[in-house]
C-alpha cells in the first residue's frame, strides 16, 4: 500500500508552492487507495507558530485535501530524536561540537579554498571533531552549549542509492555535506534526522516533495543505512515560480492560500491549476 505524507513546518502561512505539494501526495495516495498523512514538522522553537500549525490544517481542509490518522506534531516526540541520536553516538558517528557560527565563519574565510556543500555553504572545517573525548566531555560539564555533528568519515557507507520515480537508482554521495549538524543547540534534532526518523516510523513508502530537496536524499539515504530504516522511493517534483521566474517561498512573502481565498478565489480553481 502507498503510503505518502505532507510534512511542512509551521513558520508561516501555507502558499501556493506547498498546495502544490500537499496536492501531489495527496492525489497519489487516493489514487491508489493508499493513506496520506499530515506531519508538522516544528522542532524550530525560535520559528514555529501555533497559529501557522492551526492556518496549515485549515487550509488544506479547505482545499479537500484530507489526511489520514492523526496529525503527527514533531516536538510532542523529542524523545524518540534523542534515542535515536543516542543510538548514532553508541557507535561513534557523533561529536559534541562547541564552535559559533561567527567561529565557523572565522575558520572558513581563513582557507583559501574552502569546500561547500550541495546548497552552497561552506562545509564545517572539522574543528571540533579533533578534540579529545575528554575535552568534550569537560566542556559539557562545565554547562558549555553544543550541537551534535555526524561524523561523516566515520559514517560513510560505500555503494548506497535511492529509488527515484522515473528515473531508477541513483548514486548517493552523502560526503558533500560533511559533518553535519544531527542537534543543533537552540532545536534537539535537525531536519534530516527527524523527517528520516518519522518517514521510517510512520510506514512512509512514497515520499514526494519538491526537486530543491534531492540533493538532501543522498543525507538521509545514509541516516537509514545507519538506523536500519527502510528506504522509500522519492519522487521529486519541479517547483512553482512567480512571473518572474522565482520559487515561490515565505521569506520572499509568496501570495499565501488565506490571501487567495480572501480575495474570493475558489479552492477547485487553485486545484484545478495543478491537475
Amino acid at each position: 500500500m502507498i503510503v505518502t505524507r505532507f510534512a511542512p513546518s509551521p513558520t508561516g502561512f501555507l502558499h501556493l508552492g506547498h498546495a502544490f505539494s500537499a496536492f501531489n501526495a495527496w492525489r497519489r495516495a487516493r489514487e491508489a487507495g493508499g493513506r496520506f498523512l499530515l506531519r508538522l514538522e516544528d522542532i524550530d522553537p525560535g520559528r514555529c507558530r501555533p497559529e501557522y500549525a492551526a492556518a496549515i490544517q485549515q487550509d488544506l481542509s479547505w482545499l479537500g485535501l484530507d489526511w489520514d490518522g492523526l496529525v503527527r506534531v514533531q516536538s510532542e516526540h523529542l524523545a524518540e530524536y534523542r534515542a535515536a541520536l543516542d543510538t548514532l553516538a553508541e557507535q561513534g558517528l557523533v561529536y559534541p561540537c562547541f564552535c559559533t557560527r561567527a567561529e565557523v565563519a572565522r575558520e572558513v574565510s581563513a582557507s583559501a579554498a574552502a569546500p561547500h556543500g550541495p546548497d552552497g555553504a561552506p562545509l564545517y572545517p572539522g574543528t571540533c571533531r579533533r578534540l579529545s573525548p575528554n575535552e568534550g566531555a569537560e566542556r559539557i560539564a562545565a554547562g558549555e552549549r553544543f550541537a551534535l555533528r555526524l561524523d561523516m568519515a566515520a559514517a560513510l557507507r560505500p555503494g548506497l542509492c535511492f529509488e527515484e520515480e522515473g528515473q531508477g537508482r541513483i548514486a548517493c554521495h552523502p560526503e558533500r555535506f560533511g559533518d553535519v549538524v544531527l542537534s543543533r543547540k537552540d532545536a534537539p534534532a535537525s531536519y534530516h534526522l527527524c523527517v528520516t526518523h518519522d518517514d521510517a516510523l510512520q510506514g512512509v513508502t512514497l515520499v514526494t516533495r519538491g526537486e530543491d530537496l534531492k540533493p538532501a536524499t543522498d543525507l538521509h539515504r545514509l541516516l537509514q543505512e545507519l538506523m536500519g530504516w527502510p528506504a522509500p522511493v522519492y519522487a521529486h517534483h519541479r517547483l512553482l515560480v512567480d512571473a518572474a521566474g522565482q520559487r515561490l517561498a515565505k521569506r520572499d512573502r509568496a501570495v499565501t492560500l488565506r490571501s487567495l481565498r480572501a480575495d474570493g478565489v475558489s479552492a477547485q480553481t487553485i486545484i484545478d491549476r495543478f491537475s
